[in-house]
């Protein structure tokens, strides 16, 4: 069986990462930007810092920063609507995952027309999108270099999934130093989702030799450095791990896919407007516990990579080991320990299990759950 690899065509990552990204979008020839970003990036002054650094590179730019967290489509149209006023002819996405998946959304329909909900599924788009640099300023999402789009349709309260090669950015940017100023409330939950994604893509039905290599180094540096980056956040060393980790986690999951733990966080996120990486933390151990029927010697490697002696364990106690690991960093990195604490609701599982069932994260688990299966699984993460 073939496997198609997505990556951008230039990575560029390590502290002076931002000034390099600034040369190469000057020789690419563009001229006018629209930086996609959050009002945080304008109050601290980044969104000044990139539009100074544009201007030295001859790059004029224009500013859409009403990202929310979950950003929704309403986003994606008041963005496009400031691109086509000025026409612009790159997008520049600042921020985390929520800027680079609007950020996508305007560049996906900026070339393709209609509305960004016509392009939820796989590889629904015609079209290359508008070209589109993402600037990370998070260790987690790994959206800076996936073909992965999440958008929120406010009237359905529903997540959109979108998977299309199309919303590949041309050129990603992971500078540390942009990372130095995240809460550890932040750096916890984006880290807690790069593991996520290392471990999905570990145990998808599609995973293969490439992505198990980005997976299991990825689960390693999250192991080392996490818990660094979160209570130490000046930790440079522990900054720049965190960004190799998140790029490689999203290496792995931008080829091997996801599996339930989205599914299902993509439910809580557009219900309830919960913060994505929050919500993959806590469901990411009870739907390993679901996938142990059928994926335990791979949750054995995922031990390993954790930390874990395994040496003579079976395979059904390696994946209970990883289960545990994964509860004990998820606990040291002060992720709640459930959804009850979230805000979630029993009487609300049945419509979100059937959304979750309709997400496309869910096609490569190693397992597929039925109906009642997904609700017990959002009951025992309570």
């Amino acid at each position: 069986m073939s496997s198609t690899f997505y990556i951008p065509a230039v990575n560029i990552m390590g502290e002076g990462a931002l000034k390099d990204a600034a040369q190469q979008i000057e020789n690419q020839g563009f001229k006018h930007a629209l930086i996609v970003t959050d009002p945080g990036m304008t109050k601290l002054g980044v969104v000044a810092q990139i539009q100074t650094l544009l201007k030295e590179h001859n790059v004029e730019s224009r500013v859409y920063d009403g990202v929310q967290p979950n950003p929704t489509v309403s986003n994606v149209n008041a963005g496009l609507d400031i691109l086509n006023e000025h026409e612009c002819d790159c997008v520049i996405s600042l921020g985390g995952g929520s800027s680079h998946d609007c950020a996508k959304g305007i560049a996906l329909v900026a070339t393709n027309g209609g509305h960004i909900s016509d392009y939820e599924g796989v590889d629904v788009s015609k079209k290359p999108q508008l070209p589109l640099i993402s600037i990370n300023t998070t260790a987690g999402t790994a959206s800076e270099m996936t073909r992965f789009c999440i958008i929120t349709d406010e009237e359905r309260h529903v997540k959109m999934a979108i998977v299309d090669q199309n919303v590949t950015p041309v050129l990603s940017v992971n500078d540390p130093k942009l990372m130095a100023g995240m809460p550890p409330s932040l750096t916890a939950a984006t880290g807690m989702d790069a593991l996520t994604h290392a471990v999905e893509a570990y145990v998808s039905t599609a995973a293969n030799p490439i992505t198990d290599a980005c997976a299991i180094q990825a689960i390693e540096l999250i192991r080392d450095f996490l818990r660094e980056a979160v209570h130490n956040g000046s930790n440079m060393e522990a900054r720049e791990q965190m960004a190799y980790a998140q790029f490689l986690a999203g290496m792995a999951f931008n080829n091997a896919s996801l599996g339930y733990v989205h599914a299902m966080a993509h439910q809580l996120g557009g219900f309830y407007d919960l913060p994505h990486g929050v919500c993959n933390a806590v469901l990411l151990p009870h739907v390993q516990r679901y996938n142990a029927q059928v994926a335990s010697p791979r949750l054995k490697i995922v031990a390993k990579a954790l930390g874990v002696d395994v040496e003579g364990m079976s395979d059904q106690d390696g994946a209970a080991a990883a289960i545990k690991a994964i509860e004990t960093l998820s606990k040291d990195v002060n992720i709640p320990a459930g959804l009850t604490e979230l805000g979630a609701k029993e009487s609300d599982f049945d419509i979100l299990a059937d959304n979750a069932m309709k997400d496309a994260c869910g096609l490569t688990n190693p397992k597929q759950p039925t109906h009642d299966e997904v609700v017990a699984i959002f009951k025992a993460a309570m």
